[in-house]
């Protein structure tokens, strides 16, 4: 029974507190978080430290993405194994190298980007372009609240809470509606030249809308289309597509969960999900995973 210790404890880590609920093959140690209040959770230890807990064979980090290779790295050159949900596209490749490093360092491994989109949708769009190789694939996001380009917002002095919306036009373009509630004082101008030069923003067209109530707004619902026309051999107009309609939340801690369950069967070093085998994220035997699902 492997240990794990959620770290962060907002709509991520209480999504994977609940998909941790649901697993036979890993024990949840406890919950590292500056938020909850010791004892304030009946079946668990909440901890401001991961040294507070007895021991962890990996840590699920469920903090802000540009948290997350700081913290990533020091549990990791300390040998505890780390999941995350990175979901920075521009610099996953040169995190990657540096949890790389650091894994190695520790004798343990990392998988990192390990939510949707990066994550199972980078494991859809690998097995598209191994049936099509050339070709384009096309990936289309929501209509849904993103929960990364959210969390950005909300950290812009002179927010008081914020969503962001992922609005699809088609063949990859997105555009993003932000609405925000704004601190008293603060100038909704500085706001929102704020969020549009912000990395997160800054190549899709983006509004920005001041409310007077972000809750009234809010829904967890997100989704994608992923389509791919390309070339089989020599025989041209291959079509595929994926599509799903989920909740946000929910599925990146079921992924983080998998991933966990993956992570310490690999050797040292970091991985992202299309270097992981499949069987390695799901519970149960060899033999009866490769007797259903083969």
């Amino acid at each position: 029974m492997m240990k794990a210790a959620i770290v962060g404890f907002g709509n991520i880590g209480h999504a994977v507190y609940e998909a941790l609920g649901t697993c036979g093959d890993l024990h949840l140690a406890g919950i590292v978080s500056n938020s909850l209040e010791p004892g304030s959770l009946k079946d668990v230890p909440v901890v401001r430290k991961i040294h507070d807990l007895d021991s962890v064979d990996v840590a699920i980090l469920c903090a802000p993405s540009r948290l997350v290779p700081g913290m990533a790295a020091e549990l990791l050159k300390q040998g505890i194994c780390t999941v995350d949900s990175y979901d920075i596209h521009s610099s996953i490749y040169e995190v990657h190298e540096q949890l790389d490093a650091a894994a190695k360092a520790g004798h343990c491994a990392s998988i990192m980007a390990a939510g949707w989109d990066p994550g199972t949708d980078s494991v859809v769009r690998a097995l598209f372009e191994a049936m099509a190789p050339r070709g384009l694939t096309y990936t289309n996001f929501g209509p849904g609240m993103s929960m990364g380009h959210t969390v950005v917002v909300k950290a812009i002095p002179g927010v008081k809470n914020a969503l962001s919306m992922t609005i699809p036009l088609g063949t990859g373009l997105h555009r993003r509606m932000v609405y925000v509630e704004l601190q008293d004082g603060a100038s909704f101008e500085q706001v929102s030249n704020a969020i549009k030069n912000d990395a997160y923003f800054v190549h899709d067209e983006t509004h920005v809308v001041a409310v007077p109530s972000v809750d009234a707004l809010k829904d967890m619902g997100h989704g994608v289309n992923m389509e791919r026309k390309g070339v089989s051999g020599i025989t041209q107009n291959q079509r595929m597509g994926f599509t799903m309609s989920i909740n946000n939340p929910a599925l990146t801690g079921q992924i983080l969960v998998a991933s966990a369950r993956a992570v310490t069967k690999q050797q040292p070093g970091c991985y992202t999900l299309i270097e992981i085998p499949p069987i390695h994220l799901l519970e149960g035997d060899r033999e009866s995973l490769i007797r259903r699902l083969v």
